[in-house]
């Protein structure tokens, strides 16, 4: 019987209580994990899960923790959704606890340090060397040492518990608002690393949703509830991204929103879509996307404005709708005018100039922003301008906005336009949100200066462009130089520089102008083809691509005052089609209503036949996929059971190369003098009996050629060494002449060198002592001087070795005295407790002498009296005997005075209670029975003993077959005979001797003489007692 988790969670508490965490925590893991705990209540394993879940907290298993929150959710899904949320909240909040702790005490260990009068003392040598090769300070060595350990754990934990509840309606909330405790933890902690990890794996979980709706339990994306849980999920990620800077992963946030707007049926609500523009417009602004982030802003605050307009009304709530004032609006709609007025006229982006429009990345890529704003067509400068003047936008805006429209949209002034907008740019980079248009307005002041010059100069110098911008514009040659190629790259601008005179010069060719050239190309403009700037006159390219069109109006107007009657034609043609479209219009309206109730009926049978389709194409799919799914099971079980059969094989084929390979490489190691052709041996058909023979020819082999070679060697060796003996004996006295010559060279010359360097030696010497005797008398007066000096610097230090030695001593002699006296304490303290040990051991040993005195006399008394009632006992047993002895004789003797009617009376050992069974220990007589029939027995003795025994009457004789019993059987038999004689005192009683010795077989009688002599019936049994009462008569 598997054993219950109130016990496995008691043990597990016990461990814990004596220190062994780790086993409690293996003992629940392994429980928690095991099958077993399935058929247990969840009730029962709700609290052994929570303790489970404390104990991976403090040692920090995140993988068991995972396993164990696995298991527990199979085990509950079906049955208790709550316990898995509690199970799951209960982790992160340990989880998040710990780190907390990790962060005070972190904070506490740095403000350790502040109350630390002298700082310079904490600079020790192992934090300088630290200092200079690392740039850390000590709080963040401080966190990564404490804090980091724990924020990946809490880390690890958010991921589990996400891929543990992932795909499951039944969980679809905890997982949602876990997703965003993860977002806050991200947010909190700026783990910028963990946010990109945290929506890649959001992205999975919900594309696998997507992808395996038919399972169990699965999530329905069609359902409106579930999507906006992941759309709020959605814009708290764009949130914390915007927030961290994460400006991809805020981008690919609003894709991932996008895509769910559009698969939900249900509106989203306003307030969800002006958060979403809002940080839409953050995301173009960092990525200098001037042109979609104006579009935005644009979107943004028409948002606001049906807002405001819903909440006034009362259509919407204020829950749905955000809160907007006047204010707001005004601020709004500055900002909308300015992004719009910023997006520069010539792009500056690296494109292929005229060719941009066939660039299909470019072309695609507008139009998912576009998708993502909501737009039917990409917008344009042109168009954000018009929507803003139209809408009123402009009149809401801030004075100096409205002042900066009018100088780049409306007035005219090449000469001071510099100069008007320079006040108005300082005030602009003033407001820090505002301040970030200030380096594409600079991009539009260029374009527009440049286009107004061109309207009134044919050529200027760049100095005079360089004059008509003030300093803080920070505008130089190179950047205009620059700009103009830019501008001409993309067809903006037909300016020429000349470089040797450092002239500007505005191209006047008819033929010379690229947007002449290319008419309609935007070519990378953010402008429509019409430009917005102010005209005085046109330009000769402009004439000439215009003068068909002039000659058509002149040709026109000419034929009106030529003709008056063309102008009365055309109108009377006006009004007669006037009078017949007034009289058909109610037919043709009657005829579209009509047709639109045609149109809608067959709308809604071609809706109905498709979604009869759609539904019997999903059944067929359904179906489709199902068998498919059974056929790919059927199919990888199949070839799993084909992957087993062949690895076993090649396992055991593996194996038995293996063991081939190994005998062979031992074989090659052994017999590595030999010389053996293993080359041609196939590993898959040697066995083990081949190679053993092989190995067995090698051993010989190569023990046969060892010996040849050792016998050939020797003989070699022995006549080598008797050749070299002959040839030395030969040279031996030659060699030593010439031995002892050259030892009597080299003594000679050794004893030459030796006495010649003991000369100069004895020179140098005696040269060095003249010098030295000449310094003598300075050296000792030297010696002298600096020995008086060294004693009394001695005699100095010696006095204060000697003060500072009594001091010293003093403070041994008062520190050893009261050691002495705190040991003589201790040991008087130890004395008195030895004291009170013995007289405590001698209390308990009088004590127990005294209980072992009592339990001596109280044995013995126990022992007398049992004595005596053994005594007593075995006196009333002698009585019974005698009694039963009397009896006997009775019976024997009432026995033969019946004679003829010995079958009356039942033996006496028939009647009387069996004989006392006597005591195997010999101290007790029998039990209580015993002692009673002893007493019934004493009371009727005496009375038998008194009276004479009455003859009893005779009983008839029986005859025939039938069972007889065993009394009747022996008088039946000594009819007219004596009873046996009387039992000798010798006699054992029954039942306390060996039994009587058997009668020889010469005197028993015969069974059929003893059966005629008693007169009864043939083959009865007789008793041995009988039996011999009979022969004796």
């Amino acid at each position: 019987m598997p054993p219950k988790p109130e016990n496995i969670l008691k043990r597990a508490q016990e461990l814990t209580s004596i220190g062994h965490t780790q086993t409690a925590h293996t003992l629940l893991h392994e429980y928690i994990t095991s099958k077993r705990a399935k058929h247990n209540p969840i009730a029962t394993m709700e609290p052994a899960m929570e303790s489970l879940l404390e104990l991976s907290v403090d040692l920090k298993k995140g993988k068991a923790a995972k396993d164990a929150l696995y298991s527990y959710k199979n085990y509950a899904q079906n049955t208790n959704i709550g316990t898995i949320e509690a199970v799951v909240t209960k982790f992160i909040q340990l989880s998040s606890d710990k780190v907390s702790g990790a962060q005070q005490k972190a904070d506490d260990i740095e403000s350790s340090t502040k109350g630390v009068d002298d700082l310079e003392a904490l600079e020790t040598p192992e934090s300088i060397l630290l200092s200079t090769v690392s740039s850390e300070q000590s709080r963040d060595r401080t966190d990564r040492a404490i804090v980091t350990p724990w924020l990946k754990f809490l880390w690890e934990s958010y991921r589990s518990v996400l891929d543990i509840l992932k795909n499951n309606a039944r969980l679809e909330i905890r997982y949602q608002a876990t997703a965003i405790q993860a977002f806050q933890f991200c947010a909190d902690y700026a783990r910028k690393t963990e946010f990109r990890r945290l929506c890649e794996l959001l992205r999975n979980h919900l594309q696998n949703a997507a992808k395996y709706q038919q399972q169990a339990h699965a999530i329905n994306l069609s359902d409106p509830d579930t999507l906006q849980r992941h759309l709020d999920t959605r814009f708290q990620q764009l949130n914390v991204a915007v927030d961290l800077e994460l400006w991809q992963e805020a981008f690919r946030s609003i894709e991932d929103i996008h895509m769910l707007l559009n698969i939900t049926k249900r509106p989203p609500r306003n307030i969800m879509m002006a958060n979403y523009f809002e940080k839409l417009a953050q995301v173009f602004l960092v990525s200098e996307n001037y042109l979609f982030h104006a579009a935005s802003l644009t979107r943004y605050h028409g948002l606001l404005r049906v807002s405001a307009h819903a909440v006034a009304t009362g259509q919407g709530s204020k829950k749905d709708n955000p809160a907007v004032t006047d204010t707001d609006l005004a601020n709004c709609a500055s900002f909308v005018v300015l992004s719009a007025l910023s997006i520069p006229v010539i792009s500056t982006s690296r494109s292929r100039g005229n060719l941009v429009d066939v660039d299909e990345t470019k072309k695609n890529k507008n139009q998912r922003l576009t998708s993502l704003l909501g737009l039917g067509s990409a917008p344009s400068r042109a168009s954000l301008i018009n929507e803003v003047t139209t809408k009123g936008l402009l009149k809401r805006a801030r004075p100096e906005i409205r002042q900066l429209y009018d100088i780049l949209e409306v007035d005219f002034h090449p000469l001071s336009i510099c100069k008007k907008i320079s006040p108005i740019l300082t005030q602009i980079g003033a407001d820090p949100e505002m301040g970030k248009y200030v380096k594409s307005l600079k991009q539009v002041i260029l374009t527009r200066l440049f286009q107004q010059l061109s309207q009134v100069y044919e050529s200027v110098s760049i100095g005079f462009v360089l004059g008509l911008f003030p300093e803080h514009f920070e505008i130089s040659k190179g950047t205009i130089e620059k700009f103009i190629m830019n501008g001409c790259k993309k067809g903006d601008l037909a300016i020429r520089i000349d470089h040797a005179k450092g002239v500007l010069t505005f191209d006047s060719d008819v033929f010379s102008s690229a947007k002449a050239l290319h008419p309609g190309s935007g070519a990378g403009s953010a402008e429509s083809e019409v430009s917005s700037v102010q005209r005085l006159q046109s330009t000769p390219a402009e004439i000439v691509r215009s003068q068909l069109t002039r000659l058509a109006k002149t040709l026109y107007i000419t034929c009106q005052h030529v003709d008056p009657s063309f102008s009365e034609d055309q109108r009377l043609e006006r009004a007669a089609a006037l009078q017949r479209a007034e009289a058909n219009a109610k037919k043709e309206h009657l005829d579209t209503l009509e047709r639109k109730t045609i149109i809608e009926k067959k709308k809604e049978a071609a809706s109905s036949a498709q979604a009869q389709k759609e539904k019997e194409e999903a059944t067929r799919k359904r179906i489709r996929a199902q068998q498919q799914q059974e056929a790919e099971i059927q199919r990888l079980e199949q070839e799993q059971r084909e992957r087993d059969q062949r690895r076993l094989k090649e396992q055991q084929a593996r194996v038995q190369r293996e063991e081939a390979e190994k005998q062979l490489n031992e074989l090659k190691s052994g017999s590595s003098k030999i010389k053996l052709d293993l080359g041609e041996v196939d590993l898959d058909d040697i066995d083990s009996g081949r190679i053993r023979a092989m190995k067995i020819a090698a051993l010989e082999k190569e023990k046969s050629e060892l010996s040849e070679r050792l016998r050939v060697t020797g003989k070699r060796m022995d006549h080598l060494e008797r050749a070299y003996r002959r040839e030395e004996a030969r040279h031996l006295p030659e060699d030593k002449e010439a031995q002892m010559e050259q030892d009597r060279e080299e003594y000679e010359r050794t004893t030459e060198q030796t006495l010649k360097d003991a000369k100069e030696k004895h020179a140098s010497d005696v040269a060095l002592k003249r010098r030295l005797t000449r310094l003598f008398p300075l050296y000792e007066s030297f010696r002298a001087e600096k020995q008086e000096e060294r004693k009394a610097e001695f005699e100095k230090r010696r006095k204060a070795a000697q003060k500072e030695l009594e001091a010293k001593k003093q403070a041994r002699i008062s520190e050893h005295r009261e050691r002495k006296a705190r040991e003589r304490k201790e040991r008087e303290e130890r004395e008195r407790q030895a004291r009170e040990e013995e007289e405590r051991a001698e209390r308990e040993a009088e004590e127990k002498a005294v209980a072992e005195e009592e339990k001596k006399r109280k044995d013995a008394e126990r022992r007398a009296r049992m004595e005596e009632e053994r005594k007593k006992l075995d006196e009333q047993a002698a009585k019974q005997r005698q009694r039963e002895e009397e009896a006997d004789e009775r019976r024997r003797q009432k026995a033969a005075a019946a004679g003829a009617a010995p079958a009356a009376r039942e033996p006496a050992a028939a009647r009387e209670p069996p004989t006392q069974r006597p005591s195997v220990l010999g101290e007790k007589a029998g039990g209580w029975r015993e002692r009673e029939a002893a007493k019934r027995a004493a009371g009727g003795g005496s009375g038998e003993r008194d009276e004479s025994p009455a003859p009893a009457p005779a009983a008839p004789a029986r005859s025939g077959g039938g069972y007889v019993p065993p009394h009747l059987r022996g008088d039946g038999a000594r009819t007219g005979s004596t009873p046996p004689p009387p039992r000798d005192d010798s006699t054992p009683p029954p039942g306390r001797g060996p039994p009587p010795p058997r009668e020889p077989p010469q005197e028993r009688e015969a069974p059929s003489a003893r059966s005629n002599a008693g007169g009864g019936g043939g083959g009865k049994y007789v008793p041995p007692s009988m039996r011999r009462a009979g022969g004796g008569q």
